[in-house]
C-alpha cells in the first residue's frame, strides 16, 4: 500500500528500540570532510547524519558543489571523513570497498571489448569463478534487455544501451549496495526516462540498497523511496522527503500523482528551483 507522504527533518538521535534490528546498509554519522587548497582550507561536508536501510532507494540532490559525489566516495572507502564514522552494515568503512557496486555518468567501456565482455571485466578483476560469473552474466543481459547485444562493440550501443552494460558489470558481483553518480544525466530525455523505468523494475528484482546522485529533481522523486535535499557548501542534510509512493511505478501514472508533485514542489522550494524545470 502506497505510504502517506511525508517531509521530515533528518533524525540520527531516534530512541534505539525504533531502529531496525539488522544494522542499516549505509549509516554515516556525524560526518565532516575537510581538505586544503593551496591557499585556504575547505569543508566540503558537515554535520552529515544517515541511516539507509537494507533494500532501500535513495536519492541525493542539491547544488552543484555540495558534496553529494563526495558523500558516495565515502561510503565507497575511496575517501576518509575528516571526522565522524561511516558504516557499511554495522561495518567501519576504513579504505575502498570491493563489496559495492558503483555506476558514473560515462559508462567507461573499453572499446576492444564486446558487452558482454565488458561485463566479465569485473569477474576477471575479482578473480570469480568462470562458469557462475558467466552464467550471472546471462542472467543481467536478460535483465537489462541486452539479449541480442552481448556481442556489440561500444560503439555499436546506444548511450542508453552503454549505461546497462556498466550497471550490469557493477552488479556482477550481486553487491548489497549499489552506487550511483549521475548516471543518466548524459542522456537523451526519452532515454533517460526508458532507464529510470528500468532501474525501478531492477531495484525491484534485486533488492539491492541502492544511493543515487542526481540532478534532477523528478527523476529522484520517481526512483527513491526517500530523498535527501543538502544544502550549499559546506554540505550538510537540510531535510529528508519520504516520497510515499509504491515500490512499482509507472512512469506516466507516477507523475500526475499527488505524492510526487507534493516531493518534488517542496524539493525545489528548498532548492530555490525557479521554475518547474530540472
Amino acid at each position: 500500500m502506497p505510504r502517506n507522504t511525508t517531509v521530515r527533518k533528518p533524525d540520527v538521535s531516534a530512541p534505539q528500540d525504533s531502529r531496525p534490528a539488522t544494522a542499516p546498509a549505509v549509516s554515516l554519522k556525524d560526518v565532516a570532510v575537510r581538505f586544503r587548497t593551496k591557499d585556504r582550507d575547505v569543508t566540503a561536508l558537515t554535520d552529515v547524519g544517515l541511516e539507509v536501510p537494507m533494500g532501500e532507494f535513495v536519492a541525493i540532490v542539491g547544488p552543484s558543489g555540495c558534496g553529494k559525489s563526495t558523500l558516495l566516495k565515502l561510503v565507497a572507502g575511496l575517501l576518509q571523513p575528516s571526522s565522524g564514522d561511516v558504516l557499511l552494515s554495522g561495518e567501519r568503512v576504513q579504505g575502498p570497498r570491493h563489496d559495492i557496486g558503483y555506476v558514473f555518468q560515462r559508462a567507461a567501456l573499453l572499446e576492444w571489448r564486446s558487452a558482454r565482455r565488458n561485463i566479465l571485466l569485473q569477474a576477471e578483476m575479482r578473480k570469480m569463478p568462470a562458469e557462475p560469473a558467466r552464467r550471472r552474466v546471462d542472467e543481467l543481459i536478460a535483465m537489462t534487455g541486452l539479449r541480442g547485444f552481448e556481442d556489440s562493440l561500444p560503439h555499436e550501443l546506444s548511450g542508453g544501451m552503454q549505461q546497462r552494460v556498466a550497471l550490469c558489470r557493477a552488479l556482477l558481483h550481486e553487491p548489497p549496495v549499489l552506487l550511483m553518480d549521475e548516471p543518466f544525466g548524459a542522456l537523451d530525455a526519452l532515454t533517460r526516462e526508458q532507464m529510470n523505468t528500468e532501474l525501478n523494475r531492477i531495484w525491484r528484482e534485486t533488492g539491492t540498497t541502492v544511493l543515487l546522485v542526481t540532478h534532477s529533481i523528478s527523476e529522484a522523486c520517481y526512483l527513491a523511496d526517500r530523498v535527501v535535499v543538502m544544502s550549499a557548501r559546506p554540505g550538510t542534510i537540510t531535510e529528508i522527503i519520504e516520497v510515499g509512493l509504491p515500490a512499482e511505478r509507472d512512469y506516466t501514472e507516477t507523475m500526475g500523482r499527488p505524492e510526487f508533485r507534493e516531493a518534488t514542489t517542496h524539493i525545489r522550494g528548498l532548492l530555490g528551483a525557479a521554475s518547474a524545470a530540472d
